[in-house]
């Protein structure tokens, strides 16, 4: 697999793509990378389809293994095969774990920005959304105003939406900061929902992905944590997630929710997400590579410009401060000049907009000689 090589993705009803179907436009915007799945998942669906029987299918205990192999050996995490709740998405899991926690009329806290979903979910579960932002340092990194965090929390606050590691300011929360956090949730009887799917991808040296729910033992029992394998291998089109709830009420509550409204997954994302877990090549050590050298190429077009952008310790979305162009909105202005990005409005943040890096180095090289004059002074 060479991560150089541009592939043609027009004409495939690429939802990343077909945004721009007939201009001029990059899509840089949504978390979808424009790389080739490996050949070890690649080599295990074409084997499931020439098997010929597409029927329905349970997940495959083998499947169930490798998470549980992967999880130990990349997190040192013991999971339960029993407390792993298979879905067809991640955001499928952030709103149901808001119908799990609590009732109607109770509150949900999140910090922001933040993905899109975490800002939706409440609402449609009948909950009020409480936001408190997270704060810039003066050297770009982004960090948690614990104070106002827990000033936020009401008695009606049942749940913590958190984003671990961050999409989008790509901080990598340390272990001091997720204690902190753990003791707050503690403190307040709050059920915390981490949406972990960025853990594998992270691109600061020495980085260790740390679950919220390997904290404590017993605090476990409050705790839902979201994982699926479509970020870190690139399968999203796949449709396959999980959950580890380890409380086995909470568990039981959470799929009383699902039930005849959450579809299973189909049997080409199970088979998918195993071979993921199972693969061992090279091929995520190469993508990580291909992301650092992606990293940096933003760092340096953006060295002394009229904007800002955080340099994310994890994920292949960076954060750009784009309020010099535009106070509230200044995507438009990017379209213009021939790069589409992610609105920063919808993650809580107007004025602000999120680059996905995740393509062949010379597709954002290309992406950046279009924004030269909006990034010189």
């Amino acid at each position: 697999m060479s991560f150089d090589n541009i592939i043609d993705r027009s004409g495939t009803a690429s939802v990343k793509w077909d945004k721009y179907r007939g201009q001029d436009v990059l899509p840089l915007w949504v978390a979808d990378m424009d790389f080739a799945a490996p050949d070890s998942v690649l080599a295990a669906l074409h084997q499931r389809i020439d098997h010929g029987v597409l029927g329905y299918t349970n997940p495959p205990d083998s499947l169930v293994e490798a998470v549980q192999q992967y999880a130990r050996r990349h997190y040192q995490w013991e999971i339960a095969a029993d407390w792993i709740v298979w879905l067809p998405g991640l955001v499928q899991g952030l709103n149901l774990a808001c119908r799990a926690a609590g009732q109607a009329g109770d509150a949900v806290i999140t910090a922001t920005p933040v993905y899109p979903p975490f800002l939706r979910a409440p609402s449609l579960s009948s909950r009020e959304l409480i936001t408190v932002p997270l704060v810039e340092g003066q050297d770009g990194r982004w960090e948690w105003d614990f104070a106002a965090f827990e000033a936020a929390i009401t008695p009606q606050t049942k749940l913590l939406l958190l984003c671990h590691p961050h999409n989008p300011v790509g901080r990598a929360w340390n272990r001091d900061e997720l204690n902190t956090l753990l003791g707050i949730a503690r403190k307040h009887k709050l059920i915390v929902c981490s949406d972990e799917i960025h853990c594998d991808l992270l691109l600061d040296e020495g980085l260790t992905h740390l679950p919220f729910a390997a904290l404590d033992a017993e605090f476990a029992q409050q705790t839902i944590t979201l994982y699926a394998p479509s970020k870190t291998w690139n399968l999203p089109g796949l449709g396959c997630a999980f959950a580890v709830i380890p409380n086995p009420a909470l568990r039981a509550r959470f799929r009383r929710e699902m039930a005849g409204l959450v579809p299973s997954v189909n049997l080409l994302g199970y088979i998918g997400a195993e071979a993921a877990y199972r693969d061992e090549s090279t091929w995520h050590a190469e993508l990580i590579a291909t992301l650092r050298i992606n990293r940096q190429l933003l760092a340096d077009a953006f060295a002394g410009s009229r904007l800002r952008i955080t340099f994310p310790e994890a994920t292949y979305l960076a954060w750009i401060d784009a309020r010099d162009i535009h106070p509230t909105n200044p995507l438009p202005i990017f379209e213009a000049h021939g790069v589409g990005l992610s609105d920063g409005a919808d993650f809580g943040f107007p004025g602000w907009v999120r680059i996905n890096f995740g393509c062949p180095s010379a597709t954002l090289q290309q992406a950046m000689q279009r924004l030269t004059p909006l990034l010189s002074r």
